[in-house]
């Protein structure tokens, strides 16, 4: 390690800046960040820095003067010009100030890092000016760890720590501060509940006692395969959790998210078996749960599409056990952004409906003639093996013939595969094809098509 990694004390500091283009507008967003006094060295600003030296967080000085570099901390240089550059940073140097000079490795004493910032919580990535993309790119995977809102939670407990350290015996405080950043005021924080995450923390502090840690149940979307197509909360959840129960469809570099000393319960249902039926996933994430732990039950898609959510909430919600919906990407979004084609198109397709060809065992087939009506795109889960009754109840609803259908298997995986045909082809493509499940069986009656049609009816009369 040639660069010792250290966070400067700011405050009362004088940060110059040497130069007024775009280069010397980027280290001044960075220190617009702390509180350090600003001084921009440059005869001509771009607008930016005019702006924040007209908005007075910062003043400008034509020139650098005897005075310019006393008491800075951190001197930046970006005039562009090499000799010019060389000469500020010696002056700089003589007045104690730690110099970067941009674009120079050679000339600095410190390199910029890629920041993280939760202010107070602030993590700096660098690679000793090595590879600045890469650090960027670290950065940009740091970022989805950290909940956006996790700054505010930490300094709401900074302001607390003098009254934990007054009613907690030193024994006892690691304890607290253990439930604080992992129980139900950060969650509740974290979804934006702050005055009931203040309040649980304050009623804890009075009580002098952290509360028996409540379990927590995720439904988390993991998404139609891909693992950048994740939400950052799904991330968290995952990274978060003691314990996750994932279904067959749930893609393996997506686990690999999730803690690694976390349990894994593979619950999925391969069709014909019937080893975890729903009832027994039901008791099961509610007992876990009621250990106090952390559950998140890992789906496919988004688990309020065909995910079979409603009876996990209510396992949950008569356990009394705190539950929640992390949305994901469904399967038909995915599938449409393959196609580069939107769900839904102006003129054409006002109506967009999501529906299911395989229903619970017992259960009446769905009424498919309210769907086939012109300006409507269907979305047909689970319908590979029942393609020909679809075709079949469409077609029988008035649905033309020539109606476009898309058929995507296994969506934005490396399996994934497409096929194009009409209605009247539809059982006929999926079988020539061999298009596996799961797939999504999209059906499009535009507006066009029915004026086409009567079109044609009318001149055949």
């Amino acid at each position: 390690m040639k660069n010792f990694p250290m966070f400067l004390r700011m405050t009362g500091r004088r940060v110059v800046i040497c130069g007024g283009g775009e280069e010397a507008a980027r280290k001044c967003r960075l220190i617009l960040k702390t509180d350090a006094e600003i001084v921009i060295v440059a005869d001509g600003l771009d607008p930016e820095l005019e702006g924040v030296v007209a908005s007075g967080r910062a003043r400008q000085a034509h020139e650098a003067g005897p005075d310019t570099f006393a008491n800075a901390v951190l001197v930046f240089i970006a005039t562009g010009d090499e000799e010019q550059d060389r000469q500020l940073a010696s002056h700089a140097r003589a007045a104690g100030a730690v110099v970067n000079v941009i674009d120079r490795p050679e000339l600095c004493d410190a390199f910029t890092p890629s920041i993280v910032d939760r202010d107070p919580v602030v993590v700096a990535i660098g690679t000793e000016g090595a590879a600045p993309v890469l650090g960027r790119a670290i950065k940009t995977e740091v970022e989805t760890m950290l909940a956006p809102r996790l700054g505010s939670f930490v300094a709401l407990a900074g302001r607390l720590r003098d009254a934990v350290a007054e009613r907690f015996a030193p024994s006892a405080r690691r304890g607290f501060w253990e439930w604080a950043f992992s129980g139900e005021a950060f969650r509740a924080h974290l979804a934006g509940r702050e005055r009931d995450a203040a309040r649980l923390l304050k009623d804890a502090i009075a009580l002098g006692k952290a509360p028996d840690r409540q379990g927590h149940i995720a439904l988390v979307g993991a998404g139609p395969g891909a693992r950048d197509l994740l939400t950052l909360r799904a991330v968290q959840r995952l990274q978060s959790a003691d314990v996750i129960f994932y279904d067959r469809l749930v893609d393996p570099e997506v686990l690999e998210l999730a803690r690694r000393d976390a349990d894994r319960v593979f619950v999925g249902k391969d069709v014909g078996a019937c080893a975890w039926p729903q009832d027994r996933i039901d008791r099961l994430i509610v007992a876990e749960a009621a250990k106090g732990r952390r559950v998140v039950r890992l789906k496919s898609g988004d688990p309020s599409v065909f995910g079979r959510a409603g009876e996990e909430i209510a396992a949950a919600l008569a356990a009394g056990i705190e539950v929640e919906i992390v949305p994901g990407i469904t399967a038909a979004s995915a599938a449409a952004a393959s196609l580069t084609r939107p769900l839904t198109e102006r003129g054409e397709t006002d109506t967009f409906v999501i529906t299911t060809g395989t229903c619970r065992p017992g259960d009446a087939t769905p009424t498919r003639a309210h769907i086939a009506q012109p300006g409507t795109s269907m979305a047909f889960y689970m319908a590979v093996e029942k393609a020909a009754e679809v075709q079949r109840d469409l077609l029988a609803s008035g649905a033309p013939s020539d109606c476009p259908v898309d058929i995507v298997s296994c969506a934005s995986t490396d399996r994934e595969r497409h096929a194009a045909t009409t209605l009247s082809r539809l059982a006929e493509t999926i079988t020539a094809e061999g298009l596996p499940s799961p797939a999504i069986l999209f059906v499009r009656y535009p507006k066009s098509l029915r004026a086409e049609v009567s079109e044609k009816g009318t001149v055949a009369a």
